[in-house]
């Protein structure tokens, strides 16, 4: 079940492949989340010291849910992720041009998980395409929907 997803970063990136990674969270953050309080929009993932840390994603505290603790709602999660896992990102991602974006925040065995995507940037041309592509799937939908 989908929490929130990263439409952007479709439009943004051509996805090369996906893995699903852990997010360490406090209490609060879950319970933002399940009242569907999360923005991955503008969210990116660094590598630091071998680890994974998901930036600029920001939780919107529930005010009932916090009033004993101060929230920082753009604080830095760490993703988690296996080892091998990890070392292949690390190795792919100093190549040219890829970087790693979360793409959505979804419920696995009653957990939160986050997908993210090795992707590499699009040029401006591949964006315009990306729109006409999906312009014309659109219009063709209406077409055969509407009775002649």
């Amino acid at each position: 079940m989908s929490i929130i997803d990263n439409r952007k970063a479709f439009f943004d990136y051509f996805i090369e492949e996906r893995y699903e990674a852990g997010l360490v969270l406090e209490g609060w953050e879950v319970k933002a989340m399940r009242a569907g309080r999360a923005q991955i929009k503008e969210g990116y993932v660094i590598i630091k010291d071998g680890e994974l840390y998901l930036i600029g994603t920001h939780i919107s505290p529930l005010p009932e849910a916090s009033t004993h603790i101060n929230p920082d709602p753009t604080r830095t999660r760490k993703l988690l992720l296996h080892r091998d896992q990890i070392d292949k990102l690390i190795g792919k991602i100093e190549q040219r041009g890829f970087t790693l974006v979360p793409l959505n925040f979804h419920y696995k065995g009653g957990r939160v998980k986050c997908e993210i995507g090795l992707a590499k940037g699009k040029k401006q041309h591949d964006k315009r395409e990306t729109e006409k592509q999906r312009d014309w799937q659109r219009e063709k939908a209406r077409l055969m929907r509407t009775p002649t």
